[in-house]
């Protein structure tokens, strides 16, 4: 019946496309000024996370090991969108006002840490024991082992995974509008809620969801083949 009403009715028709117009602008305004930029913060600060967290768990230092875990079996074993009403709405209680952007990049930041830590940590120990010998056999430390030898070839081992955390956490950036952040799906929720044509809106967020999702595949598998190049 939707579909009928739109080839049978002019009127209607004409009305839809004026509202898929004047959504664009304001969805992609919310994806420019904040759904792109809060992957981008989020993802850089969960690595730097990730990275420390998988380091801790592959260290002979116990209490860094039990906290290590202890932090990826919270994260993992809690829903993203509970983190995020955790951080925003709960810590007001303790005293912690919180923007709702930094909310946002926080409980993503903490995601991405956990997850992105043990593709880190299986990277780092998918490197032949070989490699740690022979950087001790020229006269490296274990960090210097770690930092010239290791960890380029961890990084090479672990970018296509992480591409695919960086493209889910894309996606993921819908969950903000809960917490308040206007990035493009709260966007669409306000502009839905003014002519009630959800379905109209809400496709044409995911349209321009899976056109930026698309964009960063093929970008991901761009850089698999220049890996794969100098891999060879």
């Amino acid at each position: 019946m939707y579909l009928n009403s739109i080839f049978t009715d002019p009127e209607r028709a004409q009305k839809l496309f004026e509202i898929a117009k004047n959504s664009l602008q304001p969805m992609l305004e919310g994806a420019i000024l904040n759904t792109i930029p809060l992957t981008i913060v989020s993802f850089i600060c969960g690595i730097i996370l990730a990275v420390l967290t998988a380091l801790a768990r592959i260290s002979h230092v116990r209490v860094l090991q039990i906290i290590a875990r202890v932090y990826v079996s919270a994260i993992r074993g809690t829903p993203l969108l509970v983190q995020l009403f955790i951080i925003f709405y709960g810590l007001p209680n303790l005293g912690v006002t919180l923007d709702p952007f930094i909310s946002a990049v926080i409980g993503f930041s903490l995601s991405v840490g956990a997850y992105a830590s043990e593709i880190i940590r299986a990277a780092i120990l998918s490197i032949p024991k070989g490699q740690w010998e022979a950087g001790y056999s020229i006269g490296m430390s274990y960090t210097q082992a770690l930092r010239r030898i290791i960890l380029p070839q961890a990084a090479k081992v672990s970018i296509p995974p992480l591409s695919n955390t960086f493209i889910s956490l894309v996606k993921d950036t819908s969950l903000a509008s809960l917490v308040l952040v206007t990035e493009m799906f709260r966007r669409a929720q306000e502009i839905a809620s003014t002519n009630y044509e959800f379905l109209l809106v809400y496709s044409e967020a995911a349209l321009l969801y899976w056109v930026i999702c698309f964009f960063l595949s093929v970008l991901q598998g761009f850089m698999e083949r220049r890996l794969d190049r100098y891999g060879a």
